[in-house]
């Protein structure tokens, strides 16, 4: 089988003479270029006339490094918001943190005012949560027991009165509020001295001062602290001040007081417990006895 190729391709010098012929002529050019300069011309116009092919030709690489840089770009916006909302909400944190300390800290400091001015021997205890009764108005406290708290102790703030130690467990206690329904609390009024018994579970957590008379000089804003009768609470501790006056009726002779409480009762978290000892109180004075025996009756000397 004849492998030799047609004669149409076999006409004029063979490839081999063409290869060396180009070959020759560039070398030629690259010298006279070198040498004369004489193709800078030339060459610069096959230049101008090819840039915008050129440019036509590196419009899709141009355009790949545009979308790639974009893409990279938007990658690049997405981390950095990303990392300046994390730290945002670090310092965000950071900054509720050190205000909930500063406030813990100015509460801690007041409750240690309220503990020297009492001059009366205290513990701090922290809240942990309120009774699940509905209807009464008590707290759980982290003390008992081991801390020296007995029934009956009372609770203060920083403002005045709290309420009352009403039951006690090794680790823990519990506080029935001023604004329990049976609270009562012996009080009176700072600027008169009268003094009255305030009873809880008045409406929007005020205290009710009952039996008291009509002509009684009270005013709004008055200050009512502790009258120190019943041996639990010391005398002068605040309780609250006047909020509102009510008239007896037409056939009444009390009129009614309700006080505002100035501790923050439904806010505090720490509270002062004084290490008040009930039963190394004095008894109470017993009445005299009374003489029941029959006296004989007297002769009729006639």
């Amino acid at each position: 089988m004849d492998r030799s190729p047609p004669a149409f391709f076999n006409q004029g010098p063979s490839a081999h003479a063409r290869l060396a012929f180009f070959a020759a002529l560039a070398v030629v050019l690259l010298v006279v270029d070198s040498r004369l300069g004489a193709l800078a011309a030339l060459r610069q116009g096959v230049g101008t006339m090819l840039y915008p092919l050129q440019r036509a030709l590196l419009v899709p690489r141009d355009a790949l490094s545009l979308g790639r840089e974009y893409l990279t770009g938007v990658d690049r916006l997405r981390a950095e918001n990303a990392e300046m909302h994390r730290l945002e909400i670090a310092n965000s944190r950071a900054l509720l943190q050190a205000e909930q300390v500063g406030a813990e800290n100015q509460r801690l400091r007041e409750l240690l005012g309220a503990r020297e001015r009492a001059a009366i021997p205290s513990v701090i205890a922290e809240v942990l949560y309120d009774t699940r009764d509905p209807y009464s108005r008590r707290l759980v406290l982290d003390k008992g027991l081991q801390h020296g708290l007995l029934a009956g102790q009372p609770v203060i703030d920083a403002r005045g009165v709290i309420g009352q130690i009403t039951r006690v467990l090794p680790l823990s206690s519990e506080v029935t509020l001023l604004t329990d329904r049976n609270a009562t609390l012996p009080v009176e009024l700072q600027r008169t001295g009268q003094r009255a018994i305030a009873f809880g579970g008045g409406n929007d957590g005020l205290l009710d001062l009952r039996f008291l008379a009509a002509s009684s000089d009270i005013k709004a804003g008055d200050s009512v602290v502790t009258s120190g009768l019943d041996g639990v609470y010391p005398p002068g501790l605040p309780v609250g001040k006047v909020a509102r006056l009510e008239a007896p009726g037409t056939s009444g002779i009390f009129g009614r007081v309700l006080i505002a409480p100035t501790a923050a009762i439904d806010r505090s978290r720490l509270m002062l417990v004084l290490l008040v000892d009930r039963q190394a109180l004095p008894p109470p004075p017993s009445e005299a006895p009374t003489d029941n025996r029959k006296r004989k009756p007297k002769s009729d000397p006639s």
